[in-house]
């Protein structure tokens, strides 16, 4: 006797973890540490004793994926869950949700313009080392810094600013001995050399 398919016993087709990885482009550690963190299930269970999983995986895992791109941890996500679940009515589901989700936006935006003001200075660093591609000088990295050659910009992108300016040089005298005392120093008795 052949096995019917899925489809044909009107059952739902059930993925093998591996097969869900392979789907979903993650992997089974990654699948396994969702279910510890009771963000994934199994459908059910083989008589073999593999997990089995429906297409609501498949859903759940680009869930993960989307909120793991907004920002979220793990922790979050379970919190998310968690408060959705644990609301007595969907309207107070929905009002946490859109908590939520107003704040992680707000995160968003403040992300993007961060990356937005890297990005300008970027560009601005670039520009200014574009001039020094055809500089040609065999000075050191000192007479890069008071290299007087019109860049082209009115100051120093802050990349470079950053880069040029010299650390103090501590004021504090070196010696060889450090602050270290070995513990045989501590521990050798009073009068002996």
């Amino acid at each position: 006797m052949t096995p019917t398919p899925a489809a044909a016993t009107n059952q739902p087709q059930r993925l093998r973890i591996g097969d869900l990885a392979r789907r979903t482009g993650k992997t089974v550690r990654a699948i396994h540490l969702y279910e510890e963190m009771g963000l994934l299930e199994p459908a059910t269970r083989s008589s073999g004793g593999f997990r089995l999983y429906d297409a609501a995986a498949v859903e759940r895992l680009k869930w993960i994926d989307l909120l793991h791109t907004a920002g979220f941890s793990l922790h979050e996500m379970h919190d998310v869950l968690r408060a959705w679940w644990n609301a007595e009515l969907g309207p107070e589901a929905m009002a946490r949700l859109r908590e939520i989700f107003e704040r992680k936006l707000v995160e968003t935006r403040e992300a993007i313009q961060r990356h937005q003001q890297l990005e300008r200075e970027l560009i601005d660093g670039l520009a200014y080392l574009k001039a020094c591609r055809v500089c040609g000088t065999t000075e050191s990295t000192v007479g890069c810094v008071c290299c007087d050659r019109d860049h082209g910009m009115a100051t120093e992108p802050a990349l470079l600013a950053g880069i040029k300016s010299r650390p103090e040089r501590s004021s504090r005298p070196r010696s060889n001995r450090s602050d270290f005392v070995p513990l045989r120093e501590v521990l050798k008795p009073p009068g002996a050399a």
